[in-house]
């Protein structure tokens, strides 16, 4: 009997549910373990938690060194931790393991790390059999008090919900880096082509100054950092974490020109696109105000798009531009994986 192939992407949320509760975890100085919506684990240290993630690159492919630093030390900062040490496994495929790529992505790890004073400790580096690009799996820590720490789960009904700067950021350089051949077909000039490409650092894919900022400034209740399934899944997986029921302005949501224009020439939605580069922030609404007022103040615009309405069954409607409310979707598979199959 053949079995079902599971689509690319994130494991199903219901299977991996499932998988977490029939393997709890059982240590007690385990402050947050494994957990749909919460970006990193914390580890009781007394005083102050420990706070360690883990993600891969398996997209991109330029500047993927930079890529792996940078949502892994976003991770990290939606606690309200400082990122500060970094592990990576780099596999690189048989057919492309020269000197000179392992000595670009060992570069532009080290440039990341030094714009956010990250150090980088240990890793570990092989040609592998069967890859058809290199993949990156970065492990980052920081430590952040205890008491100040910040869960994905804290959101509260009346909240409201801030995102940073706009979306899709780090699906536009993907676009931008991947499919460029493809552009002038489509119509798309060079000079949008080279600012979706710069996206990657301006606006930039790291959510580590407004989170600080954010932590600083205000009694922020959650943060998340949408990536894969963009900001849809994030809401979902906000929603989820904290058991609330979420309504979001769909006229609201800040979407980049030319990540609008890139998703219609590819047949994206862009709620839908990798979306790194962009923090989900909730908070009271005073509290909400003084994060915005900090946040533009440090050059990062921060939008009201909707609010935290309910404890309840996790759900997440959109008010659409027709004052009609949808359901928001959730992508079982990001939207960027179709420039790769298309």
């Amino acid at each position: 009997m053949k079995r079902e192939a599971l689509p690319t992407g994130k494991l199903d949320i219901t299977i991996l549910r499932k998988l977490l509760e029939r393997h709890p975890v059982r240590d007690h100085t385990i402050l947050v373990g494994p957990k749909i919506g919460e970006d990193a684990a914390a580890i009781d240290m007394g005083d102050r938690a420990l706070i360690v993630s883990t993600d891969p690159i398996t997209f991109a492919t330029d500047e993927i060194g930079h890529y792996s630093v940078m949502v892994n030390a976003n991770d990290i900062a939606t606690t309200g931790a400082e990122p500060q040490w970094y592990t990576v496994t780099i596999l690189i495929p048989e057919d492309r393991g020269t000197e000179q790529l392992v000595d670009s992505i060992f570069q532009q790890i080290y440039i990341a790390c030094e714009s956010l004073n990250i150090s980088l400790i240990g890793g570990h580096t092989e040609i592998t059999h069967g890859l058809d690009r290199p993949i990156l799996v970065g492990q980052m820590m920081g430590v952040v008090q205890k008491e100040a720490m910040v869960r994905t789960s804290g959101a509260q009904p009346g909240d409201v919900i801030l995102l940073s700067k706009g979306i899709p950021i780090e699906g536009t350089s993907v676009i931008a880096r991947e499919r460029a051949g493809d552009f002038p077909s489509l119509g798309i000039s060079g000079d949008l082509a080279e600012r979706a490409r710069h996206f990657l650092f301006d606006p930039g894919i790291s959510v580590v100054a407004e989170a600080r900022a954010a932590f600083h400034a205000a009694k922020v209740h959650s943060m998340h950092d949408p990536t894969e399934g963009g900001l849809a899944n994030g809401l979902h997986e906000l929603s989820i974490a904290a058991g609330v029921e979420i309504e979001v302005n769909r006229a609201a949501i800040p979407v980049y020109e030319e990540s609008r224009i890139l998703c219609e020439a590819f047949h994206l939605d862009p709620l839908g696109v990798i979306a790194s580069g962009a923090l989900l922030i909730t908070a009271s609404p005073s509290e909400a105000e003084k994060i915005s007022k900090t946040a533009l103040e440090g050059g990062v615009t921060m939008t009201e798009i909707g609010r935290v309405k309910s404890l309840g069954s996790p759900s997440v409607t959109m008010i659409t531009p027709r004052g009609s409310r949808e359901p928001v979707p959730y992508f079982e598979t990001d939207e960027i994986v179709k420039i790769f199959s298309g």
